[in-house]
């Protein structure tokens, strides 16, 4: 039987963090300095890490390690090509070995080169999540990625891309939801303001609506404000 090396236990434990995060402890940048944080005490390299999502044709980094992540993964942006696009946008873990000497996505491998990475390594988000996109691990190390890291890294991607693409999925409907409360709540002073117009002036509702639309373009100021103030003070800015 072959014994645990101490790295299989530390990745373990590191496996076994991401499994107990919950959403009622992070938010998605904090997710991901979690991400960073174990990826560092896992892989050698000094891995830079980075989360890329593919959304409407449009490619974005929605969190970084730091500075070199981001700056990378917008270099692929920028020319339409690179392993973090590749493993986005296909489902296919995308493995560049040697920026030093890797012909492919030219010349991103050359840039990465100068800026001392060495290798990346990209893992598409899983198939069954409702968005395209990948982890991106960076490697500063001296050496080409061996078949050791790259295993250790396969793993700690498949674990770490569930928290990080929930995380993203559940903040995103947040966001909608929002947006969509904060367009009931314009909706209805927007319904008010017009309800009293349409009484003190014998108003039909397209008429009170047309009224609040041009004071609005005559004030340079959102309908929705317009009729916030009506409905509060039940005066109307001077035309």
């Amino acid at each position: 039987m072959t014994r645990p090396t101490p790295d299989d236990d530390l990745a373990q434990i590191a496996f076994d963090e991401l499994g107990r995060m919950s959403f009622a402890e992070h938010s998605l940048q904090s997710v991901l300095q979690k991400v960073t944080d174990l990826a560092a005490r896992v892989l050698p390299g000094e891995p830079a890490t980075s989360v890329t999502i593919v959304d409407g044709g449009r490619a974005t980094t929605v969190a970084a390690s730091d500075l070199l992540a981001r700056q990378l993964d917008h270099v692929q942006y920028a020319q339409g090509s690179g392993p973090c696009l590749q493993a986005a946008t296909t489902g296919v873990v995308v493995e560049l070995l040697d920026t030093a000497t890797e012909q492919r996505w030219a010349p991103f491998p050359a840039v990465a080169a100068q800026r001392d990475c060495r290798g990346v390594m990209s893992f598409p988000l899983p198939p069954q999540e409702l968005i395209r996109g990948g982890l991106n691990v960076y490697s500063r190390t001296s050496q080409p990625l061996d078949e050791r890291t790259r295993e250790v890294a396969a793993r700690f991607a498949a674990y770490a891309v569930v928290p990080v693409s929930n995380m993203y999925l559940y903040e995103s409907a947040v966001e909608r939801a929002e947006h969509l409360r904060t367009a009931l709540d314009s909706r209805a002073v927007i319904d008010q303001a017009k309800g009293i117009l349409m009484e003190r002036f014998k108003l039909s509702a397209d008429q009170a609506f047309s009224a609040l639309a041009k004071l609005s373009m005559e004030s340079n100021t959102r309908v929705r404000d317009i009729a916030e103030r009506f409905v509060e003070t039940g005066e109307l800015p001077p035309a």
